[in-house]
Formats: structure tokens, sequence, C-alpha cells
């Protein structure tokens, strides 16, 4: 393990944030992680765990040690016939995940291609795309404890899974690292494609064609068409989580605006697009400072070159001020804040 100080960050965020960890260190090994969360830092503050950075604005340097989880390794761990159990370490890309398993024939995960990150990651939001989430494929969840380096696991169950939420966030949050998950996939997947832009694509083929490579391929294209690439635009992807509310409160909503888009849930409430309030609010497009409003999807805020982390909350934060003027809603930022 080799410890770098006064460490630039701007390539190990999606934003592209000019920010600095007062230490850096790759743990590429179990031992590596345990030797530096035990470590007696003596820093302000704790140890920041980051995986692909594809989650995080810095607004400052970080005045700790940031610790790189690069655990490494994808392995079968149980063969059921038409299912298996599938392992990868918290390290591995969650895009290259996917990517095996369709290339493999391996259904379950397609549908979350090109969400940016780690595997890691995936389980703290519950990362979700076009009508699938995590949870329909987590089996387990392998942890490190924090304080002690001791490694246990948590069942699907047990991580309380959520829209974009997850013990991770609640109880267990700064308490334990992920250091690997086991998924259930499936060798005669059934497709998800019943969602918005997904089933149009889809329909545009051949029932015969309609197969696992065919929705992963979609997805790809959908994504790449109204996010922009990290490398080329600093961002990290969906800023907001989309508001979930009552019925009541959107059938009000909706005597207001034409056309609010929706998705029943079904435990009665009803989803709405935080893409479609924020573009309502005459964000789309628009700059403020030297962040803005991605052209193509006002979901996302983007670092066009020269913004602070300050000048992205800045945006995030007027953002908000105008939803709630205009809709009596709170956009929850899924991205976290540093």
């Amino acid at each position: 393990m080799k410890l770098k100080y006064d460490f630039p960050l701007r390539r190990w965020n999606s934003f592209g944030i000019n920010a600095s960890a007062a230490v850096f260190c790759d743990a590429a090994s179990l031992e590596d992680l345990r030797s530096l969360l035990l470590r007696d830092w003596q820093l302000p503050r704790a140890p920041l765990l980051l995986g692909g950075g594809s989650n995080l604005l810095f607004t400052d340097d970080y005045e700790g040690p940031v610790l790189h989880v690069g655990l490494r390794g994808i392995e079968e761990r149980a063969d059921g016939g038409d299912e298996l159990l599938l392992r990868a370490a918290a390290g591995e890309n969650w895009h290259g995940l996917v990517r095996y398993c369709v290339e493999r024939g391996w259904g379950g995960i397609e549908n979350l291609a090109l969400i940016p990150g780690s595997v890691g990651a995936a389980p703290v939001q519950n990362i979700g795309a076009y009508g699938v989430e995590l949870s329909n494929t987590l089996v387990e969840v392998e942890l490190m404890d924090r304080d002690t380096g001791n490694i246990h696991s948590l069942s699907a169950a047990d991580c309380l899974l959520a829209y974009r939420d997850s013990i991770f966030k609640g109880e267990l949050k700064n308490r334990v690292v992920i250091t690997a998950v086991t998924l259930r996939l499936s060798r005669r997947p059934k497709l998800e494609y019943s969602y918005g832009a997904l089933t149009a694509e889809l329909q545009r083929l051949p029932s015969a064609d309609r197969n696992l490579r065919a929705v992963f391929e979609a997805v790809c294209r959908i994504r790449r068409s109204k996010l922009p690439d990290p490398a080329v635009i600093g961002n990290a992807g969906s800023f907001f989580k989309n508001p979930i509310i009552a019925r009541e409160r959107y059938e009000r909503i909706a005597e207001r605006f034409d056309a609010v888009p929706h998705y029943p849930l079904p435990d009665g409430q009803v989803k709405i697009p935080a893409g479609w309030l924020i573009e309502q609010c005459g964000w789309k497009g628009k700059q403020l400072g030297n962040a803005a409003c991605y052209e193509r999807q006002a979901l996302v805020l983007v670092n066009p070159g020269a913004a602070s982390g300050q000048d992205i909350l800045n945006l995030a934060r007027a953002i908000q001020d105008s939803v709630r003027t205009t809709f009596d809603l709170e956009l929850t930022p899924e991205v976290t804040i540093l």
C-alpha cells in the first residue's frame, strides 16, 4: 500500500471537481482494507470509502483519508440449473458486470446497464432503471465492520432495500464497508421492457429478436441518447430522486397541470419524475454560475468544465427552491454531498 498526500481527486469523481484528499490509498485486498480502516490517522475527518466516485459531490477538499475500494473478482457460487448465484467483489465496475452476465446469457440485471459506479455502491442506492431494481436479484451483501475489521454478511431482506435507499444509508451508514455482493441470475430470464422508452425500442424488433442482448443494447442506446458521458462532461447521472407522494397529492397537482407523468406504485402511492418537475420550472438547459442543467435531461446537473462543487450545490438548491414553490414538493438529492 502506498499512501499519497494532498492527492488530487478530479479523476476520482465523475463531476470532475477539483478537490484533494489529505491522504489517498488504494485497498486492493481485504487485508489492505482492514489495515487502513484500523489505522490511527489522526486527521480531522474519518476515512472516506470511494468506489467509482460516480455518486459524490465534493464541495471542498477532504481533510481525511480517502480509501479506494479496489477489491476485484467475479465467481459463480452455485448452479441450480436455470438459476445461478454470482458473487462479485465491490471494486468491480458495475456496467462491466452487467456486460459480463449478458455475454454469458445470464439475465436479471440487463436493465441496469450503463449505470456508473462500482458493484459495492449498488446496494447502497438500490440502483434501478427501466422497471428493475437491484433488489430483484440481490441475495447477500458481504461487509467489513469499520471498527473491528471483521467480515460478516447480510441477506437481501436485512438490507432494507427501498427506492434509492437501504440500511447502508441509515443504521449502517459509516459503520461498514461493502466488500462483495451475491446475485441470483437466470439462464432463462423473464425480460422486462414495459417501461417507457424501452418499450418503444423493443417493439421495433420482431418478437423472436427480443432477447437478453437486445434489452441490454436498447438500454445502452437510450441512456447514451439522454445522459452525458462523464468522460466528456462532468456529471453524476440523476442528481435527485423521483418524489413518491400520496395519490391525493398527485391528484391535486394533476388538477393544476396538464398531462403530469406518473407511475402508480403497488402501495397506492405515486411516483412523479423529478426531471419533468425541473423542466416545468424552466431549468432544462439553463446555467447558473459555472454549473448547468443538462439540455437533454433536466434531472442531470453538469460541470461544463469550470464548476466547483459549490457551484453545483448552488444550482441544486435553486432547483429545489423552484420545485418547492411551484409544486409544493421536496426534491431529495441522490448524490452524496461532501
